[in-house]
């Protein structure tokens, strides 16, 4: 089982992109170590936090895995 991170793009549409960032993790609750033991994608370029990102990430938390 996987999650795939959103990235909205300046024309308004959206692309499935390389990882989370650091802020969307932080407000779903899970720290940088956690995330990749359960190897989670990670971005540390992106500085963008979305609301269907961390959803998803929560999501993925709640399923048994």
């Amino acid at each position: 089982m996987s999650v795939q991170a959103i990235v909205k793009k300046k024309s308004g549409k959206t692309r499935s992109g390389k990882g989370f960032s650091r802020e969307e993790l932080k407000e779903a609750g899970i720290d940088l170590k956690t995330a990749l033991r359960l190897q989670i994608p990670v971005d540390m370029r992106r500085k963008t936090k979305w609301a269907e990102n961390v959803e998803a990430l929560r999501d993925f938390l709640q399923k048994p895995r």
